[in-house]
């Protein structure tokens, strides 16, 4: 039992208290009319601290939320009169969140609703304390314990209303054979009364008259028997379905909904429990176990009523009305429990395989495998899928593109119980594209997978035509696409409504709202979230305006997101962030996740963090400039020279490809000159474990190629003729930072510019080669040429 029902349980004073915890800024009727959503939601109520502010984000989402739950519920009222004030009561709560929490102090809410669950708890455990009820002692409250409750109330009256038909059953018969009996005393009756009048053909016609009229008292006692029982069982039918109805639009509006719902957002990289899905085939299940028997239950009572046709004088006949009702609720069960297990990718490439599965939660409850449904699949556009979704169903050969290996049968897995199908080589061979309006791209248009099937249950008594579509996907034919692909797909799925128009979305949403799917998504892919500060600097980048301070209030667009070009480049917002994701995931992950890589940082605030450390203090930062970029600033001091020659230097990013060559670590490990990582970290104990072992290996491999050990090395920094590796000064090359000539020097780091090769440090004869060899020039040396003759075998 929930806790709200539980508290309207208790005695009138421990009511009142409960009443008097809700006011003004929590209004009782909030709590009453979404108390299932507000349950669900305990354990994230209890992980917000609301002395946290760091947790204010997480506070927003969630209040936005409960406001989109309000008028959700509130728009359900508008058709009903009756519940007109209470339409009236949840807009105007609703409407006090927006304006008073929502973006002012969204943790103030979460503490005010905090508080008053924990009230109601404390003073319902007490009562059911004094009473001896034992409950669990957590505000966190299942839900499922309710949907399980009343899915044992519905299996008890159905066994109840099997009961009762046996009785009527058993009724009907004792009827019929009475009637039998009084059918042959009148017939025995009218031969006497033809015969003639003797005294004896008197004596037995007078008693015929007598059984006659107390066999027909008889009768008409249990006609009215009957009538009632058949009205009293119809009776509880209804009770019986209006619960099925009620407990069917749970498990599927809200629980398999949510589900859904969640399945999506783990194409954003939201964590995802796919093992609900099991619960809620047990719940399915079942509720077609009770719709089944009961359906069965009146087909047998109109079995009766045909075969006695008595009805009661001027009454209405439920029946047809009851099967009709329940028929309905089988239909949309079956037909909303055929869903997509395993989406397919939302970003897809042509020509490349691809996989699905598909499942029917009530399939073996229903005996849908005795004769195994045909799965087809297909791919439609926007359009197509909006058409389908009015009309329900769809036009032969309206389809968008031709996928091979798209049909399969569905199968039945004893041991867990699935009835499904996977499809695992299916491959999209060509697409058939809209015309495009105004700047819209391939990579903005949505396509949907269709997946359809038939199949009856009863022996062929009732046939269903069920049909899903997938996720969104977005349709490439080649690599580079992939980024603009992903951003409209982290778009809609973060941001689709419930029951939207395929697959319309917000031009704009509010910042915390983006900010929590760039966190989710960076976290999926590299293992660790975005902090506060970082989210901050992406906002600033975002919207073009670093200097801003609070972005909670604004919203972003669909095109500053992806569309328009960051200020002095020619990408865009997104295109950087996915490109410092990517790199991060390939190249960089586990620094990052230790907290090595500063990340999220601009040039100028870098400048400011390093130049009042020690000298060779250095971070690692997200370039500006270049897509996957990495760049390192250092502060480096010249103490040869008599006046502070301090200046913070920035090598030229590094980018995947260097990465392929060069591991962070060991560039790390190369540049002597980097000491500590800011604020005062050894580079050894941070980088040290990133570091590449030496290894013992032979000078020369079997295929002829002399090994050879990369470094990176930055011309300029390096002394000729001389016994230091690193001088103290790059001056030669490098003047100077002057304020007033803007940004700091970048250093080159290009491996063109940077990679020398050196034999393995165990070659026994090392030594010797470097006192015969003369000084290298590596002016023209290049990365191509290294590639060519020393890698290529490798």
């Amino acid at each position: 039992m929930s806790l709200w029902n539980r508290a309207q349980q208790l005695p009138p004073d421990a009511l009142r208290q409960v009443q008097n915890v809700y006011g003004e800024q929590f209004p009782i009727e909030v709590r009453h009319y979404l108390a299932g959503w507000i349950e669900d939601k305990m354990h994230q109520w209890n992980e917000i601290d609301p002395e946290n502010v760091s947790h204010s984000q997480y506070a927003h989402t969630l209040i936005t939320q409960l406001i989109q739950e309000l008028e959700n519920k509130a728009l359900n009222y508008g058709s009903n009169e009756d519940l007109f004030l209470v339409r009236i009561r949840l807009d105007e709560a609703a409407n006090m969140f927006k304006t008073r929490y929502l973006n002012n102090n969204p943790l103030g809410l979460v503490s005010i609703i905090r508080d008053c669950l924990k009230t109601e708890l404390h003073l319902v455990q007490q009562h059911e304390n004094m009473l001896g009820i034992s409950h669990t002692a957590s505000m966190v409250m299942e839900p499922c314990a309710e949907i399980v409750s009343e899915l044992d109330i519905l299996h008890r009256r159905t066994r109840e209303t099997a009961d009762e038909l046996r009785q009527l059953e058993q009724e009907q018969e004792s009827f019929a054979l009475q009637y039998h009996d009084c059918t042959k005393i009148n017939a025995h009756l009218s031969h006497i009364q033809s015969q003639e009048k003797t005294q004896q053909n008197r004596e037995m016609e007078a008693n015929l008259r007598r059984r006659k009229e107390l066999g027909e008292q008889q009768l008409a006692q249990k006609v009215s028997g009957l009538l009632q029982r058949r009205m009293d069982l119809a009776e509880k039918h209804k009770g019986t379905i209006d619960r099925l109805n009620i407990l069917q639009q749970r498990i599927l509006d809200e629980e398999l909904i949510n589900w859904k719902r969640e399945q999506q957002m783990a194409g954003n990289g939201k964590s995802f429990n796919s093992g609900k899905l099991d619960q809620i085939q047990e719940w399915c299940e079942a509720l077609a176990e009770i719709i089944w028997l009961n359906r069965h239950q009146i087909k047998e009572c109109e079995r009766h009523q045909t075969k006695i046709p008595i009805t009661p004088h001027g009454g209405v006949d439920m029946l047809p009305t009851l099967n009709s009702h329940i028929t309905r609720l089988l239909s949309s069960l079956v037909t909303s429990t055929f869903i997509i297990e395993k989406q397919p990718p939302q970003v897809m490439k042509t020509n490349t395989r691809f996989s699905a599965t598909v499942r029917l939660l009530v399939g073996g409850k229903l005996n849908v495998n005795m004769t195994p449904p045909q799965v087809r699949v297909s791919i439609i556009s926007e359009a197509q899928a909006n058409a389908l979704l009015k009309n329900d169903q769809m036009s032969k050969g309206e389809m968008s593109g031709e996928i091979l290996n798209n049909t399969g049968t569905m199968e039945y897995h004893q041991g867990s119980r699935q009835l499904s199908v996977s499809f695992r080589n299916m491959q999209l061979r060509k697409i058939k594209r809209a015309e495009k309006k105004g700047t819209e791209s391939v990579m903005d248009e949505k396509f949907s997978l269709l997946f359809q099937s038939q199949f009856s249950v009863g022996g062929g008594e009732l046939v269903f035509q069920v049909w899903t579509l997938s996720l969104p996907v977005v349709v490439i034919v080649h690599g580079n696409q992939e980024p603009h692909a992903w951003a409209t797909v982290s778009w809609d799925n973060a941001f689709a409504e419930q029951g939207r128009i395929p697959f319309t979305v917000p031009e704009k949403v509010p910042w915390p709202q983006v900010a929590d799917m760039l966190d989710a998504k960076f976290k999926s892919a590299t293992g660790r979230g975005l902090t506060e500060d970082n989210l901050k600097f992406l906002a600033g980048k975002a919207f073009r305006s670093p200097q801003i301070q609070d972005f909670t209030n604004m919203m972003l667009s669909w095109s500053q997101f992806c569309k328009e070009p960051l200020s002095e480049r020619n990408f865009t917002f997104w295109e950087w962030f996915f490109a410092v994701m990517k790199v991060t995931k390939e190249h960089l992950r586990q620094p990052w996740n230790d907290g090595s890589i500063m990340g999220f940082v601009g040039r100028p605030q870098a400048e400011e963090m390093l130049k009042n450390s020690k000298s060779g203090t250095f971070l690692l930062r997200f370039s500006d400039s270049e897509l996957g970029g990495v760049t390192i600033a250092w502060m480096y001091e010249d103490t040869t020279k008599a006046c502070d020659q301090r200046q913070v230097f920035m090598l030229q990013p590094f980018t995947s490809k260097s990465f392929a060559i060069r591991p962070l670590g060991d560039v790390i490990a190369d540049l002597k000159y980097l000491l500590y990582l800011y604020p005062n970290i050894p580079k050894e104990q941070a980088f040290g474990k990133y570091y590449t072992p030496l290894g013992e290996t032979t000078p020369q491999g079997s295929n002829g190629y002399v090994r050879p050990h990369l470094i990176i090395n930055v011309p300029g920094w390096t002394a000729t003729g001389s016994g230091e590796s690193y001088p103290n000064t790059p001056q030669p090359m490098y003047p100077m930072h002057d304020a007033g000539l803007g940004d700091p020097p970048s250093v080159s780091s290009n491996p063109s510019d940077c990679v020398s090769t050196m034999p393995p440090y165990n070659d026994p004869d090392y030594p010797d080669i470097l006192e015969n060899l003369p000084d290298p020039d590596f002016s023209n040396f290049s990365l191509d040429f290294l590639q060519t003759n020393f890698m290529k075998q490798q």
